[in-house]
């Protein structure tokens, strides 16, 4: 059975509305993940509800990338920053482990480049992002205007780099004569 949610809890959804199955074929979760994910995009309206069924699938064994995306997008519409943070820092280590990337963003940095279409580097770039953004919000400038240095070196507009150095540094406005 299918639910419309104004939610985009899943990687590859567009962000107004989707119609959530229990089992589309490009989503890797686990299927008990994903029936958590789709009853907190149904119960989407009701934030406590919606939230445990978000920590049943975050508590559920070898959550995969997806689960955690899901987790990170829902917790940023929610607006729990912390929670929305942490999702996103843990997509970012998570992947950095897996493909045994460096931590230094100088070593890191080619590395994206070259790998700019794949669509883990992607993620990776995404979800560091959204990671800025979020330090944005609560309230830690500079780490959030070094990230978005650091994305903007990249020189792909998609990942909000440029936008989010507009809102963190806003030109002077202009005297009125």
């Amino acid at each position: 059975m299918a639910a419309l949610t104004p939610l985009c809890l899943t990687t590859a959804c567009s962000l107004k509305t989707m119609t959530l199955t229990t089992n589309p074929p490009w989503f890797s979760a686990a299927a008990s993940a994903r029936t958590f994910l789709v009853a907190a995009a149904q119960t989407w309206e009701d934030t406590q509800a919606s939230e445990q069924y978000i920590q049943q699938a975050l508590g559920q064994p070898d959550i995969d990338l997806d689960v955690l995306v899901s987790a990170y997008r829902y917790y940023f519409y929610k607006n729990n920053n912390v929670m929305a943070l942490e999702m996103s820092t843990t997509v970012c280590d998570r992947i950095q482990t897996a493909e045994q990337w460096p931590a230094a963003w100088d070593d890191l940095k080619p590395i994206l480049l070259a790998r700019l279409e794949d669509e883990i580097a992607r993620l990776y770039l995404s979800a560091y992002a959204a990671s800025g953004l979020l330090l944005a919000r609560l309230g830690d400038v500079d780490a959030a205007q070094a990230i978005a240095d650091q994305i903007q070196q990249i020189e792909a507009k998609e990942f909000g780099a440029e936008l989010l150095l507009n809102i963190l540094n806003p030109p002077p406005e202009e005297e009125d004569d």
